[in-house]
Parts: structure tokens; sequence; C-alpha cells
């Protein structure tokens, strides 16, 4: 099975850190960073796709922030 994630987060040094996380648990960039503007919260935010194959990649328990 192939574990999809979009990870997110404003654009700080936390998005880097977040998917740099990931990264070093396995999971690969999938397709290329997406960058935009948040109206509601004035402020700039980034998103990127990464993959993995691992059934247990994605546990049912894991929340939303987690890599």
């Amino acid at each position: 099975m192939k574990a999809y994630r979009l990870l997110s987060e404003d654009d700080t040094a936390a998005f880097c850190h977040k998917v740099s996380e990931a990264l070093s648990q396995g999971w690969e960039l999938y397709g290329s960073p997406a960058y935009a503007f948040d109206a509601a919260r004035g402020k700039m935010r980034c998103a990127q796709a990464v993959i993995r194959d691992d059934a247990a990649a994605r546990a049912p328990e894991m929340t939303r922030g987690q890599p």
C-alpha cells in the first residue's frame, strides 16, 4: 500500500523541519511544493506532498500535524 501525506505550515523554518523530519522517516517527496497566501490569516503557507510504500506509514492514531 502506498501512503500519502500533505504536509503544510506557515512559511517559516518549521515547514522545512517538518518536511526534513518526514524525509528522515522514509517518506519521499511527491510533486512540487505549493506556496499560497492565506488571506484569512494574512500569512504565506507552504505545502509538500510526500509518499511512502508502507501500509504502517499512516497509522489511524497519527494526528494531521505529524510527519
